[in-house]
C-alpha cells in the first residue's frame, strides 16, 4: 500500500519557486512553445531579478511547465506561461495560472495584465476562464517566421 501512495505522490504536480539551476529546462520548454524561445541566459537574468516571480510546475523531478510575472507596485504582468507539449490538455496550465495568481495576490498585487496572440484560442480560453477580460488590442504585434504579423490582445484581471 505504501508503494501505491508513493507512486501517486510522484505523479502529482507541485508548484514551486523556480531557481537558477532550472534555467536550462525552462528555456527548453519555452523554445518548444514559442517561435522565438527565450534562452537560458534570459531565464537566469529573470530569475535573479527581485521584481520577477517565476514558478515551475513539476511532476516528480521533472519540470513540465512554468509561469513568469514581473511585478511593479501593486500590478503585475504575466510574461509567459508554457507547458511541455507532452503535458498539454490535462488542466495543468489552469492549475499553474491560478496558483501563481494566488502568490501574486499574496505579494500585494491587485491587478494582473498579459498579452496573448489573438488567434491562440486555447490560451484565450484559459485566461478568460481564469477571469481575465480583454481591455485592448495591439495590431500586428507578433511577427511570425514567414513574416506574417499577428494581433495581440491585452487582458486584465483584478485580484482584489
Amino acid at each position: 500500500m505504501n508503494m501505491f501512495f508513493r507512486w501517486l505522490g510522484r505523479h502529482k504536480p507541485s508548484l514551486e519557486a523556480a531557481s537558477l539551476r532550472d534555467a536550462g529546462r525552462l528555456a527548453q520548454i519555452h523554445a518548444a512553445s514559442f517561435h522565438r524561445g527565450w534562452g537560458e541566459g534570459e531565464f537566469e537574468s529573470m530569475l535573479a531579478e527581485r521584481n520577477t516571480m517565476v514558478h515551475r510546475l513539476r511532476i516528480g523531478r521533472k519540470i513540465i511547465g512554468f509561469i513568469v510575472s514581473r511585478i511593479g507596485a501593486d500590478e503585475a504582468e504575466i510574461l509567459s506561461v508554457a507547458l511541455d507539449p507532452n503535458q498539454r490538455g490535462r488542466g495543468f496550465s489552469r492549475d499553474l495560472l491560478l496558483l501563481h495568481l494566488g502568490h501574486l495576490a499574496g505579494r500585494g498585487v491587485r491587478t494582473v495584465f498579459l498579452e496573448v496572440e489573438e488567434n491562440n484560442q486555447p490560451a484565450r480560453r484559459l485566461y478568460e476562464r481564469a477571469g481575465f477580460a480583454t481591455v485592448g488590442r495591439r495590431e500586428r504585434y507578433y511577427l511570425q517566421p514567414g513574416g506574417e504579423q499577428l494581433n495581440a490582445l491585452l487582458m486584465r484581471r483584478d485580484l482584489s
